[in-house]
């Protein structure tokens, strides 16, 4: 089972190889002391020892190697054939009893799980491949949960994730997908926080952006979430901008989520306290200092107002300027706010 299946506290950065990019975050967090929903992670060896027995039969990782870049005819057909097949091929007794098992010992007491891809090539210092493969939110069931695995495993030949390998020129030999399962939260507000302004590059503020209920909404940008822009150091609140939050996605009946509407008074309400954003602030300090490094971060509070961590991740889009000298920090803090939100994460 070792092999297979790595719980989070055994595992940290460096063994991204081993449990992928989302796998080693998490693993490296709560090694660190901050507060991360409980889970495992189903390994790369185990993705490579299902694959092993598809690649027996017929080629996989050699078909892919073979496509050229923008044909985009060649890339979905294929797309549509090894998901297929990965979906459709028998589990190793062995491997699938692993998976039950991690699960039963993480949700003893019926807890829904997330199942997140986790690419060995997401969320490094230079690149983020992070939202090219799926997610799935309140798994109800240890079968349920294996074939949400097979669908994770799935979508690393997905048509996105096969075009960004392509135009990046990654290799297909040693490319693989780890699996988190990790405790779902029941969140009563959820979102996102840069320690590095998005929009200017600037260190010394922390922008953060919520929304009602999971974080779904707003990294998908079904939401447009309340904004904050504070000071690193001061904490002082510069920008406030509360926007009409429409909906929010809750557990479905069942499984999965589903969205509903906000009443009147809820939409316009801010999602975040003043206390509740400072303690956000703490948290994202705390986790640079970790790292070293501006951090691109998700975070929910559950009902009881808890602040737990679900992901971070390298900020790349101002890191990879830093060989030119960074923008002086805006004397209009609105600068801060992004204009626009959108795309996976």
């Amino acid at each position: 089972m070792s092999s297979s299946i790595s719980w989070f506290s055994e595992v940290g950065i460096a063994d991204r190889p081993s449990v992928g990019g989302k796998g080693a975050s998490l693993g490296e967090l709560t090694q660190a002391g901050i507060d991360v929903p409980p889970g495992f992670v189903v390994t790369t060896h185990a993705f490579e020892q299902f694959l092993s027995v598809l690649e027996a039969r017929e080629p996989v990782r050699s078909k892919v190697e073979a496509l050229k870049q923008g044909d985009m005819d060649a890339i979905t057909a294929l797309s549509r054939e090894l998901r297929a097949r990965v979906e459709e091929e028998p589990m190793p007794p062995e491997l699938e009893l692993a998976m039950a098992e991690a699960y039963g010992e993480l949700c003893n007491g019926g807890e829904p799980v997330a199942v997140r891809s986790s690419a060995t090539t997401e969320d490094a210092d230079d690149a983020s491949f992070a939202g090219l493969q799926d997610t799935f939110l309140w798994v109800l069931s240890a079968q349920d949960m294996i074939h949400r695995v097979r669908e994770c495993w799935g979508s690393l030949y997905s048509v996105e994730s096969i075009t960004y390998r392509l135009k990046h020129g990654l290799p297909e030999e040693g490319g693989a997908m780890g699996v988190v399962v990790q405790q779902m939260v029941d969140a009563r507000t959820a979102g996102v926080m840069f320690t590095r302004s998005p929009t200017s590059g600037d260190k010394s503020v922390i922008t953060i952006e919520g929304a009602w209920g999971l974080g779904s909404a707003v990294v998908s940008g079904e939401v447009t979430p309340d904004r904050w822009v504070i000071g690193k150091i001061t904490g002082e609140i510069s920008v406030r901008d509360i926007s009409d939050k429409h909906a929010q996605q809750i557990p479905a009946q069942g499984g999965g989520i589903e969205e509903v509407e906000l009443p009147a008074d809820k939409r316009s309400a801010p999602c975040l306290s003043d206390d509740e954003l400072q303690a956000l602030r703490d948290v994202g300090r705390k986790i640079e200092r970790h790292y070293g490094k501006p951090q691109d971060i998700e975070w929910a509070l559950d009902k009881q107002g808890q602040i737990l961590l679900l992901q971070s991740r390298p900020e790349t889009v101002w890191s990879a300027k830093d060989t030119v000298p960074v923008k002086k920090p805006e004397a209009d803090p609105l600068k801060h706010v992004m204009t626009i939100f959108g795309g996976k994460r």
